[in-house]
């Protein structure tokens, strides 16, 4: 049975959320304050921890790093549940190592549902990623815009297929380096910049509004559909 801490000071929520984890099969523990968190995922090691931001003690985000910061914590999957709604607070939240953000007031349904995806077990990878009129086959190393194959450089393909993979995922450029080029490299940021701007050219119909590759303003990049992108 997976052990689930939720930190949470609204007393109404806490038992609403207790409640439905158990009827889901999960073993859930609830706590009120950062203090209470920090103690009991040392001594309960968690299978996964629903936060919330805004607690009475401290900030959930900086206990969110604290928890990355402990090796034996460092996987456990952190869900945030918070009334900060902005784009900035969800950026920031994923940024820290969170590995979900929900905002209240949400759907228990979709909630479960979001939990028990972080305890499926990794599958192979699909040898096809469509969104947004974009369709990546990793078997045969090519890419359609709305049917039409796409020529694209190894590098070019390699950058695509890492977003695609993490759509609304923003990445900073320097994590984008060191999964499309690898840690061993002669190159700078700037790269990064560049091939985003090749690929944009490629794939979007009007390539100074992209629909498809976003750039998050001091953070870097995310594949994030707005709509299909129209005929070429």
């Amino acid at each position: 049975m997976k052990k689930i801490l939720v930190v949470e000071d609204d007393s109404d929520l806490l038992t609403l959320l207790q409640y439905n984890l158990e009827k889901e099969g999960f073993s859930p523990k609830t706590v009120a304050t950062g203090r209470d968190a920090i103690s009991e995922c040392r001594t309960e090691r968690p299978d996964l921890i629903l936060l919330d931001i805004m607690l009475p003690d401290c900030d959930g985000l900086e206990l969110c790093k604290s928890i990355r910061a402990d090796p034996q914590l460092q996987d456990t999957p952190i869900i945030f549940l918070t009334a900060r709604a902005s784009e900035t607070d969800r950026i920031i939240g994923l940024e820290i190592g969170a590995n979900d953000y929900v905002i209240k007031p949400f759907s228990i349904r979709e909630l479960m549902t979001r939990i028990k995806l972080q305890f499926r077990r990794p599958s192979e990878p699909q040898h096809l990623i469509g969104s947004g009129g974009v369709e990546l086959d990793r078997n045969k190393r090519q890419v359609r815009v709305n049917g039409v194959p796409l020529a694209l450089s190894t590098t070019e393909f390699r950058l695509l297929e890492f977003l695609m993979e993490r759509p609304g995922v923003v990445f900073r450029r320097e994590q984008l380096l060191d999964a499309v080029w690898g840690k061993e490299r002669a190159i700078t940021d700037r790269a990064v910049d560049v091939y985003v701007m090749r690929l944009r050219q490629k794939l979007e119909k009007d390539p100074a509004n992209p629909v498809l590759i976003h750039a998050v303003r001091g953070f870097g990049y995310t594949f994030q559909p707005t709509r299909p992108i129209g005929i070429r």
